[in-house]
């Protein structure tokens, strides 16, 4: 199934008509922004359009479709095969993973029990997330990574919205596929957010390699050690640590000798050293080596890999 398929498949009768009049390229595609009587608002090669009803690409905000309640409900019925029961769990958490790895955001009125989430209903607010594989985007630095044949701990830094979780997807492949003489190793992911494998009815949706098991919807702390206790991995990966608890189990995992991957958000070793959470590892040299990401070249650019000691060891965007 194309991309144009996958989000057809879940669009509402009215918005399917106007993209296909817009003649979009897919790939191109990054997300879609549905809002209860606003614009119809795509981000497209990195820019936001408003969508007009005849399928132009706006920049100006005058003649975009306005969104109705009917499209809004049309587009939940195909997203949750006409039973938003089914997708309980996965609405308290604010989100649904649909074929295709797509990620759909859902926000309206919160429902509380017990002072916690139980669901949300008069959803008003969807954001569609375009799920886009990069094949072969961590290739370049996966050589650094490595100490005598051996994986690194290693911790990538990014700004919000520059490929983190992109180049760790495939990082991941490479690493639990094998990549030149570095041999495949088995990886655990654990997938809180469902970003990095996308998995649709237990299915990953995206390649994380042939050596990859993944805890979907998972919390990070408690999948970490889930993973060490059932899975044997001798890596695992993670997106965006910030928890305490995150860290706790992140310790445990390094001092039961398996290697991790981890992502944070940051624009350098510094400003990451300035977490209190992470500080201290960062002092111990726990990890041994740092991605850093630029988000002015692009998603998922490399700025540079550097050790333990700040020594840099690849420099990517100049």
């Amino acid at each position: 199934m194309t991309k144009q398929e996958e989000i057809f498949k879940i669009l509402s009768a009215k918005l399917r008509k106007i993209l296909t009049a817009a003649n979009i390229h897919y790939e191109w595609l990054q997300e879609l922004r549905l809002r209860i009587h606003s614009p119809f608002i795509i981000i497209y090669g990195g820019k936001e359009y408003f969508l007009s009803e005849h399928g132009g690409l706006e920049r100006d905000r005058q003649n975009a479709y306005i969104v109705n309640a009917i499209d809004l409900k049309e587009t939940l019925e195909y997203i949750s095969s006409f039973s938003l029961y089914a997708y309980e769990d996965e609405i308290r958490q604010g989100f649904i993973t649909v074929q295709g790895g797509h990620r759909i955001g859902l926000a309206g009125k919160v429902i509380l029990e017990q002072e916690k989430v139980k669901s949300i209903k008069h959803i008003s607010f969807i954001n569609i997330r375009m799920s886009h594989e990069v094949i072969g985007c961590g290739a370049s630095i996966l050589p650094y990574l490595y100490v005598n044949q051996q994986i690194c701990h290693t911790l990538v830094i990014s700004p919000p919205g520059c490929g983190k979780t992109t180049l760790i997807r495939d990082m991941i492949r490479l690493i639990s596929d094998g990549y030149r003489e570095y041999p495949g190793i088995t990886v655990g992911v654990v997938d809180e957010r469902s970003e990095i494998a996308a998995c649709y009815r237990g299915v990953p949706q995206n390649d994380v390699g042939i050596r990859t098991d993944v805890l979907d919807c998972c919390p990070k702390a408690e999948g970490m050690l889930m993973m060490i206790r059932s899975m044997s991995p001798v890596l695992i990966a993670v997106d965006e640590l910030g928890k305490r608890e995150d860290i706790d189990a992140l310790e445990y995992v390094m001092n039961c000798g398996c290697r991790i991957l981890a992502t944070v958000h940051g624009s350098s070793v510094a400003d990451v050293h300035n977490k209190p959470v992470l500080s201290k590892m960062i002092e111990d040299k726990m990890f041994k080596r740092y991605i850093v990401l630029d988000g002015m070249e692009g998603p998922g650019k490399v700025r540079n890999v550097l050790d333990e000691l700040g020594n840099v060891l690849y420099t990517g965007v100049m």
